[in-house]
């Protein structure tokens, strides 16, 4: 590790196969590969805008794991933590392409080298050299190995006096039932100080759909602010001290939705780490929202710090 870290974040990358046309993925002839996953989504983000991160995880020893590497690191994550798998290989998932409406997307990361990422794999010592832990409940639901790592990579960051953040992320198929998927994130979002529901996430985890109770709700457990995403209306937070409403920003052309979450995340940890206070750093994860809505890419459209200044001052 060269130098310090502004944030750590953990989970699976995969390689994901873009459809070329539109179409059912089993008629598409061509597809584009590219990186995704929601945390490695987050950590390009933040290191785009300057902000030094490192990215744990578990690749196979295939091309594709060889791949997600040298991209990371071309994104100027640090890849040190990274282990190879010898007999598990990297996760991978195809997208269709789509005129409007979301894309499908079909996974194929059951038995992946990530989802055997586990507390013998947990470094303290390379955790604690960051500022910031970032983490989603993707990995939680992947293996009991990887959620036992969920829960001690966040209780030891909050114990060292390190802010953690939490997407809640759903994906209710990678869960046995939504009892537990609902029981494990709560839990979880409990051990986080900054929380980024969707108002769906928040409806079918607290059983309301008003973004102040969703607050309210994980506020009581303990989390410091939450900021409650309400779709390209925008996002409202709040904390012990103020609340409010964030309007989002005005699109030419919705491109894809997939990845708009990862990259609100990254701008409001972004604007965390540079003391910009609440309604600013909610503020840049709108901006990095719609940018990323603009892009076909999960992280085409993640700024850099130039982007980022020349997308806000024509929207000033």
């Amino acid at each position: 590790m060269s130098k310090a870290l502004a944030a750590v974040t953990f989970g699976e990358p995969m390689a994901m196969f873009i459809a070329n046309e539109p179409g059912e993925l089993s008629e598409v002839e061509s597809f584009t590969r590219a990186l995704a996953g929601a945390e490695s989504n987050v950590a390009i983000g933040l290191s785009r805008l300057g902000h030094p991160t490192g990215y744990v995880t578990k690749l196979g020893n295939d091309n594709l794991g060889a791949f997600i590497r040298r991209t990371q690191e071309r994104e100027g994550l640090d890849t040190s933590r990274m282990s190879v798998s010898p007999d598990r290989p990297t996760g991978i998932l195809m997208k269709s392409k789509v005129l409007s409406g979301d894309p499908k997307v079909e996974y194929f990361r059951k038995n992946s080298a990530a989802s055997t990422l586990g507390p013998a794999d947990f470094d303290e010592a390379y955790f604690a050299g960051a500022r910031h832990l970032h983490a989603t409940s993707i990995s939680a639901a992947l293996s009991d190995s990887m959620r036992e790592f969920s829960f001690r990579a966040m209780e030891f960051m909050r114990k060292q006096g390190r802010t953690v953040s939490f997407d809640p992320n759903l994906r209710p198929v990678l869960w046995p039932d939504r009892e537990t998927m609902v029981r494990t994130i709560n839990e979880l979002a409990a051990r986080s100080d900054w929380f980024f529901p969707g108002v769906g996430e928040g409806k079918l985890l607290t059983g309301s759909d008003d973004p102040e109770r969703i607050a309210d709700f994980y506020l009581d457990r303990g989390v410091q602010f939450v900021a409650v995403k309400t779709g390209p209306e925008g996002a409202y937070y709040k904390s012990r001290e103020e609340a409010g409403f964030v309007p989002g920003f005005k699109v030419d052309e919705v491109v894809d939705t997939v990845g708009a979450g990862d990259a609100f995340a990254a701008g409001v940890i972004s604007g965390m780490l540079e003391g910009l206070g609440l309604a600013a750093s909610v503020r840049r994860g709108n901006a990095l929202g719609a940018l990323a809505v603009m892009s076909p890419g999960d992280m085409d459209g993640l700024p850099t710090r130039d982007e980022l200044e020349r997308f806000l001052a024509g929207r000033s």
